[in-house]
């Protein structure tokens, strides 16, 4: 036989304490098990009883027995979908219809050393096995079932591995047990650790929870399940609060600081990797402390579903996420359950032990003293008001699919045979040739589930989400709301199914930012945990949680909320809109002005008030501020290359112009004033062509600079998009920005030249106080120049043609109505003094005045007899 070879490693794979001696205290003699005959015999390691010594041993003598202190409900339960899943293969007509499968139901105690007692004495038969030797022949053995806890797993893969011999695990999830090196011959009915808790870590993704707690068993599990949730919650920008390893042991101290943790936090979400007995010790330490309402996620509903029945739980728990790997379901087994009896079974060496526990009953044999206060097993007791509470999560059926696929592998292998050997025969057949049957099996159980396995031997499968829901009674209870589906992924994530009405709260750091916002991190905080800025000008977030704004192109401006870009406008100053057409209407109407005094003074072009101070400077001058008006027409509408090149050239030659005209028209009074006698020289600078040269050379040195200007670098149209965010300002770009400030330095020097002058002048006696007009309408034109210069520089967009406008325009009604405007008033309304007769009475009351003043102060000073004789020639000279 297969057993009969001596294989002394197995030796060194097993703890000496499991096989040495005293061996009846470790191996007692007599142990329960519940065994039925059969053509193949599969094997099953239970933890239904946990055995304990009843006096402790003080290694002289052997000890009396062994005691059972607890009987697991949910253990048996399992026991018996393993003998329900048995007895229907062997009713089926189509799955192995020739074969009858027998069993062998083991104890393992729920301790290490009892699992491999158990293992070892299904493989020899023995009831005190010795490795590697078998005495009794029977029935082949195809696999063993088992056992719950992956420790007990552990320890029986190491063994069932040397042997090759198939374990179908239903309730070992540890990680470690998918390397098929160390555990060849171990399959599971469920998923690994690490695959649900990657499971899990995709639900908290799916939900946006972006702030957590994770609570992991201070154990290789909960430290590798956490450091990989870890991982992938913070590749998907999940930030971790705190990370608590609640030890093994009851440690009050420890489980006081988690809670005092727990209590500060204000992660909403906690992530659980946590035994059932762990997970419900940190459950009842917070009961005692105030905390807000958390949802509680872990990768294992069950201890979810047995935290739920805890009185006044619902001030702790929020809500409740758990995941469930989606598995056959036995059909017909809670009718299977309520029909067993003891009486029906008497191989069962466990029925009776678990029927005391679950009715809290006793068997008359067993019972010494009869009392009233003992209540006596009949055996006719049902199981149906005995049902394991919450049934929809608790698994009490998980063996069912191992047996199914022990049963289809066997059936493969005998049908089809298979590529290490061809077999016909259920009685001929080595353990490692089903074992290569089962890594391969592939079919459905009776309610419609696919069963097969991966290259790990865990189950291919998907995971039901539930959730603890509060009833309108304020009770809870687990409902379905999604699925996980690990062999459907997108790049890196599952496929997760979650209902459409599906109401989650959410666990944040800090509130989403809204679209026109970004994340403006904290100092010394998680990246989670930001403050929201609003996006600056130029710039917008269309989405929520932007990390940064992004910059609008340059034909389009931000959005008043900052969350899109809107194409800009061209804009520049238009005739049409109010401000263009006022400005229009106000240079229209002081060139028509100017044109109007011309022609006034033209009709009375021989009125001494027309004469005075050279007339033909006069019209030059009003035909120059009629252009100086006209000019401001140039600056309004679209801007071409045209009118780009017209503008400030235009406008600095009239303005030259006209203030080259009020310096000759002053500088032709100083000197008037300053002829004393006849013959003279400074009488040569009287002449009309003295003025006319001021004029022209004065104009001709500003049409250079701007025919340099225009040569060199001559003003073009230009789209600003800086000044105003919303439009693009069409304006004129003046090119070479020197060459513009030397054409305004020089009209400024200009103008403060002529202001001089004529302050200077201001006192000199004239009818018609001719000087002080001059002095007042250039203080005017210097007023807004000077105002014009930090106006011009500190607008923006089309505000800067509008102020140059309002400058040109102010300045020439203040050369217009200072210095023509009273002249035509007295032409027009007081024509009485526009005559020789009044001009001359007014020079002599001067006269007079001039004799007083001089009297008053004793200054001996001569009378200007040269202006009088001028005055009162009756041929025009320079002054008249």
């Amino acid at each position: 036989m297969w057993l009969c070879t001596l294989l002394p490693v197995l030796f060194c794979c097993l703890s000496g304490s499991a096989f040495s001696a005293p061996r009846a205290w470790l191996l007692p003699s007599q142990r329960p098990r519940f065994d039925r005959p059969g053509d193949v015999i599969v094997g099953a390691s239970f933890s239904i009883f946990d055995l304990s010594i009843g006096i402790l041993s003080d290694f002289t003598a052997p000890p009396s027995g062994l005691l059972v202190s607890r009987v697991s409900n949910w253990g048996y339960r399992v026991a018996q979908s393993f003998v329900f899943a048995i007895e229907e293969i062997n009713r089926s007509a189509h799955l192995l219809p020739n074969v009858t499968l027998g069993f062998s139901i083991r104890n393992s105690g729920d301790t290490v050393h009892g699992a491999l007692h158990e293992t070892m004495s299904f493989l020899t038969r023995q009831e005190e096995p010795i490795p590697n030797y078998t005495c009794q022949h029977g029935s082949p053995q195809a696999a063993l079932v088992g056992d719950t806890r992956s420790s007990l797993s552990v320890s029986m893969a190491r063994l069932l591995g040397l042997y090759k011999f198939p374990q179908v695990s239903y309730g070992s999830s540890l990680p470690i047990l998918s390397d098929k090196i160390q555990f060849p011959s171990f399959l599971r009915t469920l998923t690994s650790d690490l695959t649900s808790s990657l499971a899990v870590t995709q639900l908290i993704i799916q939900f946006q929870w972006s702030w957590v707690i994770i609570l992991a068993h201070d154990d290789d599990f909960g430290q590798q399940a956490s450091s990989l949730a870890t991982q992938e919650l913070s590749q998907a920008g999940v930030c971790i609060e705190y990370t608590l390893h609640v030890p093994s042991h009851e440690s009050l101290g420890k489980i006081e600081e988690i809670v005092q943790k727990m209590q500060k936090s204000t992660a909403r979400v906690v992530l659980v990797f946590l035994s059932n007995a762990n997970f419900q010790l940190i459950l009842y330490g917070l009961l005692d402390v105030p905390v807000s309402g958390q949802v509680w996620v872990s990768k294992d509903t069950l201890h979810m579903a047995l935290a739920l029945n805890i009185p006044g739980i619902t001030q702790v728990l929020h809500s409740t996420f758990g995941l469930l790997y989606h598995s056959s379901r036995a059909i017909g087994f809670p009718e299977f359950l309520a029909h067993l009896r003891p009486s029906q079974t008497p191989e069962d060496m466990f029925i009776k032990k678990f029927w005391e526990f679950t009715f809290d009953c006793t068997w008359p044999h067993q019972s010494s003293t009869m009392t009233d206060a003992i209540q006596l097993c009949s055996g006719n007791e049902s199981l149906k008001n005995q049902q394991y509470a919450l049934p929809e999560v608790s698994k009490i059926d998980v063996a069912y699919t191992a047996v199914y696929s022990i049963a289809h592998a066997l059936q493969d292998m005998i049908t089809h045979g298979h590529q290490h050997g061809k077999v016909t025969d259920s009685q001929d057949f080595q353990p490692w040739q089903l074992l290569l049957a089962l890594r391969k099996v592939h079919f459905k159980t009776p309610d419609g589930i696919k069963i097969m396995f991966d290259a790990n031997g865990d189950l291919v499968t998907k995971f039901d989400i539930f959730q603890g829901q509060k009833t309108p009674e304020g009770a809870f209870h687990l409902v379905h709301v999604g699925l996980i589906d690990p062999q459907i992924s997108l790049g890196s994530k599952m496929m997760v199914h979650l209902k459409e009405d599906l109401q989650v709260p959410t666990s944040v750091c800090s509130e989403s930012c809204l679209p026109g916002f970004s994340q403006v991190p904290r100092l010394g905080a998680p990246h989670c945990c930001f403050d929201c800025s609003p996006c600056p000008e130029g710039q917008f977030a269309d989405q929520r949680d932007m990390k940064s704004c992004l910059l609008c192109p340059k034909e389009q401006y931000s959005s008043h909320m900052r969350d899109r870009c809107l194409p800009r406008t061209e804009i520049f100053l238009a005739f049409e809109e109010p401000l263009g057409f006022m400005l229009a209407f106000v240079a229209l109407f002081l060139a028509g002005l100017a044109v109007l005094v011309l022609g006034v003074f033209l009709k009375h072009r021989d009125s001494p008030v027309v004469r005075a101070n050279n007339r033909s400077l006069s019209y030059l001058l009003l035909l120059s501020l009629c252009l100086c008006a006209l000019c401001a027409l140039l600056f309004l509408g679209r801007p071409s290359v045209l009118t780009c090149l017209l503008r400030q050239t235009t406008f600095a030659v009239v303005f030259t112009v006209a203030v080259s005209s009020v310096l000759a028209k002053t500088l032709t009074v100083v000197l008037a004033f300053r002829v004393t006698r006849p013959g003279d020289r400074i009488r040569v600078c009287l002449s009309p062509g003295a003025s006319t040269s001021v004029v022209l050379i004065a104009s001709f040195m500003q049409v250079v600079l701007c025919g340099v200007w225009l040569a060199t670098s001559p003003p073009f149209p230009d789209r600003d998009m800086v000044s105003e965010p919303q439009h693009i300002v069409i304006q004129c770009q003046e090119g070479s920005g020197t060459i513009f400030f030397c054409v305004l330095g020089y009209l400024g020097f200009l103008a403060v030249g002529t202001f001089s002058v004529a302050f200077l002048a201001r006192g000199l006696p004239d009818v018609f106080n001719e000087t002080k007009f001059l002095t007042f309408s250039m203080l005017l034109f210097c007023s807004v120049w000077t105002a014009f210069l930090p106006l011009y520089h500190s607008a923006r967009g089309k505000s800067t043609v509008a102020v140059e406008i309002f400058s040109i325009l102010a300045s020439t009604a203040g050369l217009l109505g200072g210095i023509f405007i009273p002249k035509c008033y007295i032409i027009l309304l007081k024509p009485e003094r526009n005559t020789a007769a009044w001009l001359r009475q007014g020079h002599q009351a001067q006269q007079e005045r001039q004799s007083e003043m001089l009297q008053t102060r004793c200054v001996p000073r001569s009378t200007p007899q040269t202006f009088m004789t001028y005055s009162f020639r009756k041929s025009p000279g320079p002054l008249l």
